[in-house]
């Protein structure tokens, strides 16, 4: 056969019973919830950083840096708020490689989606016990949302994914912000049609319901670079792109415009130490355009304990196995650095 069935899984409903949020950790959550939404609507003029690594391998490594960006939260709160990233899966360009947390709990033992199920949703609940930081993930499947939906305060669709009928269609039953990246081949209009389809109501079929959904006014873009013809990474986060991404806005019913740039992936050319420059780019066009002011939400950055990254058996603590990674010595002074210049 072309499946084999190997186990049944719990259903979400079966998994959140088994490991619950209390009300204290929902109603913390509930208040960061409130506190990002502002940020979107325009209520609160503070500055997002969604920073974090590619993906999240091993606990005890996330945890060390989710306490160290607490600290930088503490400082700069007045200005900017953290969103740490907390990858649980990770798309493969060709099939191949780490998929991330929710396959493989221990990188280097074999796939378990069970214990990977238990692992994702626990890290993300200690993460908010721990630090009461709710997390970004990507939604790469949009059937395991459900797993999750009540510990995410952001959520990412990717750029292999935006074009997906059921990725649109599960944002809009979202009550937290989702960010729609354009795609690798570059076109803002199939990523604004998605913020669009996302912002709709939508009846659909959903993990075997006929579901209905009120739409989510807070889906976003994300500008993370494209993939010419080629294969040459280009970038999108110039001025230039931030003002036709303006326009683009404008000439379309969308509620609260709101784009957040990511500054690796093809932007950078996965050079990860461009992060810095490009940030710093875009804050500068923030200041020059009032219109860009409005529309640049935040930032998204790809950082870890240990610069760059890793194969996956190298075993170095806090180094990436996936995207390379500001180490924490940059990213620490450039959250600074980004306060500094609001």
């Amino acid at each position: 056969m072309s499946f084999q069935f190997v186990v049944k899984l719990p259903v979400p409903a079966e998994i959140k019973k088994q490991f619950p949020m209390s009300p204290e950790l929902s109603a913390l959550k509930e208040a960061r919830d409130k506190e990002i939404r502002r940020i979107f609507t325009g209520e609160d003029s503070r500055f997002l950083a969604v920073i974090g690594p590619c993906s999240a391998d091993r606990p005890d490594a996330i945890f060390e840096y989710l306490h160290r960006l607490r600290a930088v939260q503490d400082k700069i709160a007045d200005k900017v708020l953290i969103i740490p990233r907390i990858y649980t899966n990770k798309p493969r360009t060709n099939g191949d490689g780490y998929k991330g947390l929710l396959h493989q709990p221990d990188p280097n033992k074999d796939e378990d989606l069970w214990a990977g199920l238990v692992a994702i949703r626990s890290l993300h609940m200690n993460a908010i016990r721990e630090v009461g930081m709710p997390a970004a993930d990507e939604m790469l499947y949009p059937e395991n949302y459900r797993y999750l939906s009540d510990v995410l305060s952001y959520v990412a669709v990717g750029a292999r994914s935006v074009e997906n009928q059921q990725h649109r269609l599960t944002a809009s039953g979202m009550d937290v912000p989702a960010g729609m990246k354009n795609p690798t081949g570059g076109d803002l209009s199939v990523m604004l049609n998605s913020v669009y389809a996302a912002q709709q109501k939508h009846t659909f079929i959903f993990r075997g319901w006929e579901v209905h959904t009120d739409g989510n006014p807070l889906a976003h873009t994300i500008l993370r670079g494209y993939v010419n013809k080629h294969g040459n990474s280009l970038p999108n986060y110039h001025y230039e792109d931030l003002q036709l991404l303006y326009q683009m806005y404008a000439e379309r019913d969308l509620k609260y415009p709101a784009c957040i740039v990511d500054c690796n992936h093809a932007n950078s050319g996965k050079q990860y130490h461009e992060q810095i420059r490009i940030a710093k780019e875009v804050l500068h066009s923030r200041r020059h355009s009032a219109d860009i002011s409005r529309l640049v939400k935040g930032l998204m950055i790809e950082s870890y304990l240990e610069p760059g990254a890793q194969k996956i058996d190298e075993h170095i603590y806090g180094k990436s196995i996936t995207d390379p990674c500001l180490g924490w010595e940059d990213s620490e002074r450039l959250l600074y650095d980004i306060a500094d210049s609001l």
